[in-house]
C-alpha cells in the first residue's frame, strides 16, 4: 500500500493506495484553513497523516497545489488566495518525522498533475493518449499528458502547464475563472459557488449568467491550445465539476469558439471515447470528449501513489 496527502483549498486528506487495483482503499479528510498561520496549517496536515496506517518506511505522495517548489519541498504561495502564510516554508522538512521519517520518503507532485494521471490510469482518460484536465475550485489547475507523462512544453501547452497564467484581455485567468472571481462578479457576499449554482438551476438569470460566462471563457481559452496540443479529451474536476450540468453547455461553447469542437456526446459515453457497453451498433466514436472526473475523489490520490512508486 502506498500512503498519499492530497492537499487541497481548504481540505487534506490522506489515504492508502493499492495502486494495481486502482482502489484507496482507507481515506481520512480534515478540513483546513487556508487563511491559517503556517504552524496551524502543518499541525492540521500531521494530525490527518497520522489517520493513515502507512507501512513503516513507505514513500508518500504528496499533491499540492501551486505554486510549489515540487523538487524541493517548499511552499511558494503568493498572491493565490490560500496558505500564504506557508511563503518559503520547506515543507519536507517541516513534516519530517511527523509524517516521512527521511527527506527521500516523499514525492511531491502538481495536485492537477495527479488529478490528470489518476484519470489516465483508471479513470475518464483511460484510452487516450493524448488528453487534457482541469480542476475548478478556489482556482483554475491544469495538466497536459501523452502517452502517459505529464508535458510542461510544447504544442499548446501553455508555460509550465499553467492555465492559470494565462491571461485573457491582459488579465491573468483567475481573475475571471476562479470561486473567487464568480463571487466577486456574482455580489452577494453570503453566497457560495454552490449557493449561486442552485439559484442557476431555480432559474435566476443573474446566476445562470455569472457562471456561463466564466466558463465560456475558460473554453474559448482553453479551445486554441487543446486543438494545438492534439488533445483527444478534456477532463474536468474539482468542486465545481459537481454541477456538471451547469458546468458542461457553457464550456464546451466556449471550446467550440475556441478552435476545440466537442462530439456530440455527453456523460453517457464510455471513458476512452467509444460507446458504452449497450450502445446502437455503429455509433460514433467520440474523439473529442468532454468529461466530468471519472474517479471522482480518488484520481488525485491514484496520481500521487503512482508518482511514489515511479518517482
Amino acid at each position: 500500500m502506498i500512503p498519499v496527502l492530497e492537499i487541497g483549498g481548504t481540505h487534506v486528506t490522506a489515504a492508502l493506495v493499492d495502486l494495481p487495483g486502482r482502489r484507496v482503499v482507507h481515506r481520512i479528510r480534515s478540513p483546513l484553513d487556508p487563511h491559517g498561520g503556517a504552524g496551524d496549517i502543518l499541525e492540521g496536515i500531521r494530525r490527518c497523516a497520522a489517520g493513515a496506517p502507512a507501512p513503516r518506511g513507505a514513500r508518500w505522495g504528496v499533491a499540492v497545489p501551486g505554486p510549489f517548489d515540487y523538487v524541493k519541498g517548499i511552499a511558494l504561495f503568493a498572491g493565490v488566495g490560500k496558505f500564504e502564510a506557508l511563503y518559503g516554508v520547506d515543507v519536507r522538512a517541516a513534516l519530517l518525522g511527523g509524517v516521512w521519517r527521511r527527506p527521500g520518503d516523499v514525492v511531491f507532485l502538481n495536485d492537477a498533475h495527479a488529478f490528470l494521471a489518476g484519470e489516465w490510469c483508471g479513470g475518464a482518460a483511460r484510452g487516450h493518449r493524448r488528453a487534457v484536465g482541469v480542476t475548478l475550485g478556489t482556482g483554475v489547475g491544469s495538466a497536459f499528458l501523452a502517452d502517459g507523462l505529464i508535458r510542461e512544453d510544447g504544442s499548446g501547452v501553455p508555460p509550465g502547464g499553467r492555465m492559470d497564467l494565462t491571461e485573457v484581455g491582459g488579465r491573468p485567468l483567475e481573475d475571471s475563472v476562479s470561486r473567487r472571481a464568480i463571487l466577486v462578479r456574482y455580489g452577494d457576499p453570503a453566497a457560495d459557488v454552490r449557493d449561486i449554482a442552485d439559484r442557476a438551476r431555480a432559474g435566476e438569470e443573474r446566476a445562470r449568467r455569472v457562471l456561463a460566462d466564466a466558463l465560456t471563457l475558460l473554453g474559448a481559452a482553453l479551445g486554441p491550445r487543446l486543438a494545438a496540443f492534439g488533445a483527444t479529451a478534456l477532463v474536468v474536476g474539482g468542486s465545481m465539476a459537481r454541477s456538471w450540468d451547469l458546468v458542461s453547455p457553457a464550456l464546451r461553447g466556449g471550446l467550440a469558439s475556441g478552435g476545440w469542437v466537442p462530439d456530440d456526446g455527453e456523460s453517457g459515453d464510455g471513458p476512452d471515447g467509444t460507446q458504452p457497453p449497450g450502445a446502437p451498433a455503429g455509433a460514433a466514436r467520440h474523439t473529442r470528449a468532454v468529461v466530468p472526473a471519472g474517479s471522482a475523489d480518488d484520481a488525485a490520490l491514484i496520481g500521487a501513489a503512482r508518482a511514489a512508486a515511479t518517482g
